[in-house]
């Protein structure tokens, strides 16, 4: 038809709602909401200050600790903490939020926790919403079909300063997941997945929005681990379009728009058009989805549970076959060895990927009645102050200490080893965070990815195993 124009996708609506301008082939861009943590920020407001600079927009900043925290003995503050320069990181944010009227939730305060679980959490985090913040993972707050990215330094500054970010325009991905999840597969295995299939950098210069009828079934607490990833495969960011689920997570939080029902007609028109055009589709069968466990040392090695280690030389290239060489040397494992059965001496639940009250409800689905075995060290790390109170209403703390677990205060904890909690050399551990690069947990740390119930189960069976193989008596139980 004369006249006709081309659909547009999510990705494409809030970008074209959010341009101030265009110069040289970038888009200058406002920004709704700056989340800023301690560890990138403080460099960005000395910034500021050099510059004689103040703060455009201080309403629309949250300010958080969570990196470098200790997760004990919070409620003692940052003169507290041991280490000379977390101190100084903590003490400079609270000073400069202080000073520019930004709004931060202190060590100790309930509120607070790491920083993409707070925001959420809080209701700041909104459908149609440009976030950014200075940690790579931001692609969390997508879950709620909002364009979130992490940001540099210099940025964090620029955002400070003017309330816009200048941006290159990524081109659209979409991946629709087709089915249902069968019962014991989570979102973290679903993302394990697709990052198998897709690699660390398929996702390159595109923004990932994901579809289909098992991405509408997930939780939000589900559909935040699965963006939380999406920047593992090197999309700029990975998003949901908003529906009733998401509604229904926002309605009543802290930060919920006043005029509700006119917020919810504008979100409603947030999804991508028919006639929409992708430069890339994937398509997967969630029936296809099972247990995923990480081998290598890049969140794209993982094989099902059931699966052995693969052997480099069926790689697809010399490059390929030489990172993963690398990554069994780096990680002490055979070729063909079953991965399940591996002898753990850590277990780590929490990070931002799987921190929430519905990770830590499954992991305690699986370890009630039971306990972990006596050479492994598991620890339970909440998101947030309020995900570990409300956990302690319905009793999970109770479940993890019975079980042997550490139960901790929120932080990023054992996720960057940032902080006092890191792997020694040598120690092998379960963690549901989102990377297991070399020495990322500690130096010398090797980690496996996996979900909150494999890690559970895992704990339980002093290897890696899932909670059907605890069942059938696979393993030794502890």
């Amino acid at each position: 038809m004369a006249g006709a124009t081309q659909g547009r996708t999510l990705y494409d609506k809030i970008w074209d709602a959010h341009v101030v301008a265009e110069d040289d082939g970038e888009s200058i861009l406002y920004i709704d909401l700056h989340l800023l943590h301690e560890v990138t920020s403080p460099q960005a407001f000395a910034g500021l200050a050099a510059a004689g600079r103040g703060v455009r927009r201080p309403d629309r900043a949250l300010a958080l600790s969570d990196h470098v925290v200790p997760t004990e003995r919070q409620a003692a503050g940052p003169g507290a903490v041991a280490d000379a320069e977390a101190r100084a990181q903590l003490r400079a944010l609270a000073a400069n939020a202080d000073r520019f009227g930004i709004e931060r939730f202190a060590m100790g305060d309930p509120r607070g926790g790491i920083v993409h679980v707070v925001g959420p959490e809080q209701g700041r985090s909104q459908p149609g919403m440009t976030i950014v913040c200075g940690d790579s993972h931001t692609s969390t707050h997508g879950a709620f079909g909002a364009l979130a990215f992490g940001i540099g330094t210099s940025e964090v500054e620029h955002v400070l300063a003017t309330q816009t970010i200048r941006q290159r325009k990524s081109r659209n991905m979409r991946i629709m997941v087709d089915g249902r999840l069968a019962a014991h597969v989570h979102a973290k295995d679903l993302a394990l997945h697709v990052l198998r299939a897709v690699g660390v950098d398929g996702a390159t210069g595109h923004v990932v929005e994901y579809a289909g009828e098992a991405i509408r079934a997930l939780s939000m607490e589900a559909r935040m681990t699965l963006c939380n990833l999406g920047i593992e495969m090197g999309a700029r960011a990975a998003m949901v379009a908003p529906d009733e689920t998401s509604f229904a997570y926002i309605e009543g939080r802290p930060a919920t728009p006043a005029d509700w029902p006119a917020a919810v007609g504008r979100w409603r028109a947030l999804a991508s058009d028919a006639d929409a055009r992708f430069d890339r589709e994937l398509r997967i069968d969630a029936a296809d989805v099972g247990p995923m466990v990480s081998w290598g040392t890049n969140p794209a090695q993982v094989v099902r549970i059931d699966e052995p280690v693969p052997d480099p030389g069926a790689a697809r290239d010399a490059e390929a076959r030489g990172a993963a060489e690398r990554a069994l040397a780096y990680m002490r494992l055979t070729p063909g060895m079953p991965v399940a059965g591996t002898r753990l001496d850590r277990v780590f639940i929490g990070s931002c990927t799987n921190s929430r009250i519905e990770d830590l409800r499954v992991a305690a689905a699986v370890v009630r009645g039971r306990r972990a075995a006596p050479h492994v060290r598991a620890m339970v790390v909440p998101g947030s102050g309020l995900v570990k109170r409300q956990a302690e209403a319905e009793g999970l703390d109770a479940i993890f200490r019975a079980a042997g677990f550490d139960w901790r205060e929120p932080g990023c904890s054992l996720c960057v080893g940032m902080n006092p909690d890191r792997l020694a050399p040598g120690e092998r551990c379960a963690s549901t965070s989102n990377r297991n690069f070399e020495n990322r947990q500690g130096r010398g740390g090797l980690t496996h990815l996996m979900s909150p119930a494999l890690a559970a189960a895992s704990a339980v069976a002093g290897v890696i195993a899932s909670p059907d193989m605890l069942e059938r008596g696979l393993f030794p139980a502890g």
